[in-house]
């Protein structure tokens, strides 16, 4: 892979994008320990969630789908300003 696929790839230059991640995991890292959460308990939830899909079966898919609805209520309105806000920004007029 040369450099330019990868600033394509990364959305920016690689180093760049990686120093602005490691700084947002550190942030959201001192927020969800000020919540008491842990790693621990993030990787025992999902493995509790793994769990009930297995258990409910066909009803996982009822429960999964609510919980992506419950989800996308947020997500999808979030992203579309994000965009239009984006799109605004880049068509400006060029006097």
């Amino acid at each position: 892979m040369n450099s330019t696929s990868l600033t394509r790839f990364f959305g920016g230059s690689p180093g760049r994008v990686l120093v602005q991640l490691a700084v947002m995991s550190f942030v959201l890292g001192v927020i969800l320990s000020a919540l008491g959460l842990s790693p621990f308990d993030i990787v025992r939830s999902v493995q509790r969630l793994a769990l009930r899909i297995y258990n409910m079966g066909f009803d996982a898919v009822t429960w999964g789908f609510r919980y992506f609805l419950l989800g996308a209520v947020i997500v999808i309105p979030v992203w579309l300003v994000m965009r239009l806000f984006r799109l605004g920004r880049r068509s400006g007029p060029s006097f």
